[in-house]
């Protein structure tokens, strides 16, 4: 039984009906295994509810946890007094949001053994983040692993223990490093591939466990994320000061494994394995759809902008003549909305057409850069822009399920995970741009002088280039009017 049925059943079913078919199909799949057993009555299965239930709340408890373990430690850092050529490497290599590598950075750009050739740490955070410049081996692979996952279902559960096992081996052999380039290798290459491996099963499980609040499901997982981005990089950074880099990466190598590990009990399947491994073939049909490729093609042009202000926002508070306690206060500000917007969007997404969260979303985050960045120059404003910023633009990864979900109902056996997966890489695409597109348009210093207030600082083209973009995010909202979706 194709999980595409299971699941377009489950949405058309009330509760009964849903729960006499998934008796049906689990016995079914059982009779395969042991036909024995099934046929003299001595063995029934029935699915764990959807929606709610024990089990389904924690797995989603469990997917929060580990999202807020892998990916925190790589979450923003209170800003610090860059140097030049500091801040022109930062600008290439955008360290980003929601997944930027700072802590670390911050550290090993000052402390030997790799202060003195400090050239490549940057694509540390880089290669291993979503945000970046080389944001290619984490999320532009998606598509193969769903498409992976779809041939062989029965490896979803072992690829997450393994790619959290590599995370912590990649944590644990950085703390080895003698130069720049170990550290690219372990906490870098390594702990993308670990990172993606359990992030993709996740998801797909999650589509199974959760139906009809499924964009609420995945923005509360989301949230995770900027949750542990408020707490873990102030932790990691009083632990480098304390006992450096060696101990500090050796101790949270121990914790994912005392903490993530048990975690991953909950992170499972819903639906028993044989009933989704009966059909194999990928239909690529949606990849010929505008149906797709409209908000896919909104989702890169907003992911082009998406990452300037947490690349820049910290040098220019600086500018402004800020403190960097307030300068913190933006970055966590950010994060607080992050997570706020991951779980608000979600629950939207399963009210409301996608279309027009999308927009919602485009415009409030529009008005936040226009307003309160391109107006702002005092802390009450900046503050405003931090936190609607994250609560709107932060929020937009969420529309995703609502965009599978029109996809699947437009294009037919269309498979969710493969259009989730092509919409990671698309937005690591907008990512990859983003680099070195912000840092040509900040050298530019487009109406300094010649402006009022933050549009006359040297940042206006990047505020007017971070608006625009994030506005047309919101277009397949008109595109719906018009009648091409």
């Amino acid at each position: 039984m194709d999980p595409d049925i299971i699941l377009a059943d489950a949405r058309r079913s009330d509760g009964d009906s849903l729960a006499a078919f998934e008796r049906a199909t689990a016995n079914e799949g059982l009779r395969r295994r042991f036909p024995q057993e099934a046929d003299d009555g001595q063995r029934e299965f029935t699915c764990p509810p959807a929606d709610g239930g024990r089990s389904a709340w924690f797995f989603l408890a469990g997917c929060f946890a580990v999202e807020a373990l892998m990916w925190g430690i790589l979450h923003n850092v209170p800003p610090r007094k860059w140097t030049e050529t500091e801040k022109l490497t930062r600008a290439r290599f955008p360290l980003g949001f929601p997944f930027a590598f700072g802590v670390f950075q911050e550290y090993y750009m000052t402390h030997e053994p790799f202060s003195s050739k400090p050239s490549g740490i940057a694509a540390i955070g880089t290669t291993s983040t979503v945000g970046s410049s080389a944001f290619a081996p984490a999320f532009l692979n998606c598509p193969i692993w769903f498409a992976a996952f779809k041939r062989w279902p029965r490896i979803r559960q072992k690829c997450a223990v393994a790619g959290l096992f590599i995370n912590a081996v990649a944590i644990a052999a950085a703390s080895f490093a003698t130069e720049v380039l170990h550290l690219i290798l372990t906490q870098g290459v390594l702990y993308a591939i670990g990172g993606v491996m359990v992030y993709c099963p996740a998801c797909a499980f999650l589509d199974e466990w959760f139906i009809r609040r499924k964009g609420l499901a995945f923005g509360v997982m989301w949230a995770g994320t900027g949750i542990a981005g408020v707490v873990l990089p102030f932790v990691m950074s009083s632990m480098l000061s304390a006992y450096g880099f060696r101990t500090t990466l050796r101790a949270y190598a121990i914790a994912l494994i005392l903490l993530a590990f048990p975690l991953l009990y909950f992170v499972k399947p819903r639906i028993p394995v044989s009933q989704t491994s009966l059909q194999r073939r990928l239909d690529p049909k949606f990849l010929a759809s505008t149906t797709f490729w409209i908000p896919q093609l909104c989702n890169i042009i907003q992911g082009l902008g998406y990452f300037i202000p947490s690349i820049y926002l910290p040098t220019y508070t600086k500018s402004l003549g800020m403190t960097q306690p307030e300068g913190t206060l933006m970055v966590a500000l950010v994060n607080v909305g992050v997570a706020l917007g991951a779980v608000w969007v979600g629950a939207l997404i399963d009210r409301i057409h996608v279309s027009t969260v999308m927009a919602m979303c485009s415009l409030g985050a529009g008005l936040a850069v226009f307003l309160f960045w391109g107006l702002g120059s005092s802390l009450p404003l900046l503050s405003i822009f931090s936190l609607l910023y994250g609560l709107t633009a932060g929020g937009f990864s969420s529309n995703y399920t609502g965009i599978v979900q029109d996809v699947k109902e437009k294009v037919a056996g269309a498979d969710p995970g493969m259009i989730f997966g092509f919409l990671a890489a698309g937005r690591g695409i907008g990512a990859v741009v983003s680099g070195p597109l912000s840092e040509a348009l900040f050298e530019m210093k487009t109406w300094k002088g010649d402006a009022k207030l933050g549009y006359g600082t040297g940042y206006g083209l990047l505020i007017v280039f971070t608006g625009v973009t994030t506005v047309t995010g919101g277009g397949n909202w008109a595109a719906r009017r018009l009648g091409w979706l």
